[in-house]
């Protein structure tokens, strides 16, 4: 029989036989003991209730505190920092999805950051920069110390999988800055993009560049926001403002073209991924207004973005700002500022969305619902401000004008009955003037009246569908011409009566140097009306030495707003110029008003019909392709150094065969018949230049019949000079 100090004994013992288990007092938990730091809590850092059971939803330790598995004294409401993170200095914070980091893990991914950067002073030692090393720190193992001359050790890395390590990639790096002396001016490389690097200095300029040239055109980032917190909001978007700020960084004109393949994987890799971020919208906002720069149609995926854009944000609700939780499996609760941000974010992307089908004629995904309906004097986080406010009304009138002209459905072609379209220009023309006083009216600035222009010619663009019998035909055409000019004089010269601020912008030519893709499109289509309306009969109506001035300035414009030679619109400028000397040469009477009253006839009709207001530029690129395409085949040359308007002295006289304004340098371009044939007086009468050698026919030789390859459905010069993204050369001195 067991005696009764024996089974004391046994009670008293801990599990297998070990020492007796210490019994928790009450007063060692309880809040007042919480004065010593240094005792564990558990890991999910929950308080207990008086009964001892957890108070299941509250967090009560801080992140800080969580981390390190210490007792925590933070108050939560009202919220004051527990004692640790005051006496250390620390970020006291409560995070509900905070998970603790390994200790191991932590130890371990630092010294696999170590090793790649000690490959890469390996790699960059191979390259040829010089290592300034102390005798006892020049063995392998110490190679951390060393002190390298180059860019990419100068660098804060910031791409670790896990966001609590930030602050030891900081001191890895600091690390390598040890006993380094005069090389602390050496540019310090902030971000990394695969093989592309961009330094401090440079990210500086370019968000600075940014927000003082292309935030006026688009206005809804936030200017006060730094480039780090961009980047951590979400990289496509940081990498989409530098990519915009880059197309006239003049520190380095290859900017552009050595960031252009790496944000393009980045780009559709992003788009691809499921669930979107908000912030992926703004990127697309920003990459459809300001697309990287390409040379062909088949390659620019402008459009095709802003459907995926518009289908991004109708997914992520933003289009239901104040019901978001509908479309998100979290509950998303916003402040006043963050509603605001959203509803702002919507309204751009059906303006960019609108812009990219207008000028690709093409009909827009956009969605005018009641989340952008026009609220005078609402003060509530729905209104946009004067500037937005108005853009939005702009592309609301092309939207109309759009569905309502070219969206007909009875005809094959979309195209509304003369009738009707007489009727419908009638009703547009005072709702454009109603449109153009409202605006007006809130003092916007040039940007907005800028498109308020562009939204007139898109409307008046449509007198080329008129027939020639209408009653009104003459009346359309001076209306499409009053527009045009109007367009390009303000593109052109600026407001003659604005004195403030702004003016500095025509001054150094701001509004072509930094045009979205959409102004750009539409000086294309002002400078081929021009050219279709000073090459008929309706040149006998209007002031056409002029109108032939104008025309050359706007060959001029077109370049200027190139940001890479011999991208779309830089060929494009050089098509019109080919275009205008084959027609003057071909027939010169057609254009030199004689006195006469002119003969009405149909040569303004077009061919071209299901491009919305932008028919105009594929009917004319496509009756150059018919008029010229069976005179002889040639070589690329041609566009390989187009025609500058710069290279000769303005004629005093407008000549009926080549415009010396348009004329090319006769040195350099060595396949460039006509213009070098006409340079020296030497065009044949069947159109060969006895220069080149034979009998060669008049634009045979400039390479122009491979436009074989011109698909009607795109309008961008296929199969002339690729180069896409992986090579892009840069303008000189642009």
């Amino acid at each position: 029989m067991e005696s009764p100090e024996f089974s004391a004994g046994m009670r008293n013992q801990g599990p297998n036989g070990g020492p007796p288990k210490r019994k928790r007092s009450i007063m060692e938990s309880s809040p007042a003991s919480t004065g010593d730091n240094d005792r564990e809590e558990r890991d999910d850092g929950s308080p207990e209730t008086k009964g001892g059971r957890r108070l299941p939803g509250v967090k009560r330790a801080c992140n800080e505190c969580r981390q390190q598995k210490l007792r925590c004294d933070v108050v939560q409401e009202p919220f004051s920092s527990c004692s640790r993170c005051n006496r250390l200095h620390l970020e006291c914070k409560i995070e509900s999805n905070f998970k603790r980091v390994g200790k191991r893990s932590k130890h371990a991914e630092m010294e696999k950051e170590i090793e790649r950067l000690r490959r890469a002073v390996q790699s960059a030692k191979s390259q040829g920069f010089v290592v300034d090393e102390d005798d006892d720190n020049n063995t392998p193992g110490n190679a951390t110390h060393s002190q390298l001359h180059s860019p990419v050790i100068n660098s804060h890395y910031s791409h670790t999988r896990n966001p609590s390590l930030m602050g030891s990639d900081e001191a890895v790096s600091s690390l390598l800055h040890l006993k380094r002396g005069g090389s602390y001016a050496m540019p310090r490389i902030v971000r990394e993009l695969e093989d592309f690097r961009i330094t401090e200095d440079d990210e500086g300029v370019l968000f600075n560049d940014y927000f003082h040239y292309y935030h006026p055109f688009l206005p809804f980032l936030n200017p006060h926001q730094t480039p780090d917190q961009y980047y951590q909001q979400y990289p496509l978007l940081y990498w989409a403002i530098v990519a915009v700020a880059s197309r006239r960084y003049g520190h380095d004109r290859s900017f552009l073209t050595k960031l252009s393949s790496p944000l393009t994987r980045l780009l559709w890799t992003t788009i691809g991924e499921v669930p979107q971020s908000y912030f992926a919208v703004k990127a697309l906002c920003l990459l459809c207004t300001w697309p990287l720069p390409t040379s062909t149609s088949s390659s620019d995926p402008t459009h095709i973005l802003s459907g995926v854009l518009m289908k991004t944000a109708t997914g992520l609700g933003l289009h239901r700002p104040n019901h978001m939780n509908d479309f998100s499996r979290v509950p998303i609760e916003l402040n006043k500022e963050g509603l605001h941000d959203r509803i702002k974010t919507w309204a751009v992307a059906n303006i960019v969305a609108q812009a990219v089908g207008t000028g690709y004629g093409q009909p827009a995904t956009t969605l005018y619902d009641w989340t952008l309906a026009t609220r005078q004097g609402d003060t509530s986080p729905a209104s946009l401000g004067p500037e937005l406010e108005a853009r939005l009304q702009i592309e609301r009138f092309c939207d109309k004008v759009s569905k309502e002209m070219y969206s007909n459905a009875s005809d094959p072609r979309g195209v509304a009955g003369d009738e009707h379209r007489a009727m419908l220009m009638r009703v547009y023309r005072r709702d454009y003037n109603e449109l153009a006083a409202s605006v007006l009216s809130k003092g916007v600035s040039p940007v907005v009246n800028l498109h308020l222009k562009a939204a007139g010619l898109h409307l008046r663009l449509a007198g080329f569908f008129d027939s020639n019998n209408s009653p009104n035909y003459l009346d359309d055409l001076m209306g499409l011409w009053r527009a045009t000019t109007s367009f390009l004089d303000f593109i052109l010269d600026g407001d003659p009566s604005c004195h403030d601020h702004y003016s500095y912008q025509y001054r150094d030519q701001y509004m072509l140097k930094y045009a979205s893709n959409f102004i750009q499109q539409m000086l294309v289509a002002a400078g081929f009306s021009l050219l279709k309306l000073l090459r008929s009969f309706f040149a006998k109506i209007i002031d056409f030495d002029r109108g032939r001035e104008l025309f050359h300035r706007t060959i001029q414009a077109i370049r200027t707003t190139s940001v890479i030679q011999n991208d779309l619109y830089w060929r494009l400028a050089e098509l019109m110029v080919q275009i205008w000397n084959g027609a003057g040469r071909e027939n010169p009477n057609a254009y030199r008003p004689d006195g006469t009253d002119p003969v009405v006839d149909d040569s303004l009709q077009l061919k071209v019909r299901c491009r919305h207001s932008m028919s105009l530029v594929f009917d004319s690129i496509w009756h150059w392709r018919e008029e010229y395409q069976a005179r002889g085949r040639g070589t690329l040359d041609a566009l390989k150094q187009p025609t500058n308007p710069d290279s000769a002295n303005e004629s005093s006289a407008s000549s009926t065969h080549l415009d010396s304004t348009l004329a090319p340098p006769s040195h350099g371009i060595p396949n460039l018949g006509l213009a070098a044939a006409a340079s020296n007086g030497s065009i044949t009468p069947g159109g060969g230049s006895t220069t080149m050698g034979g009998n060669q026919q008049l634009m045979g030789m400039n390479g122009f019949d491979t436009l074989d390859v011109w698909d009607p459905q795109h309008w961008m010069l296929d199969g002339l000079l690729d180069f896409n993204y992986t090579f892009v050369p840069p303008i000189e001195g642009a």
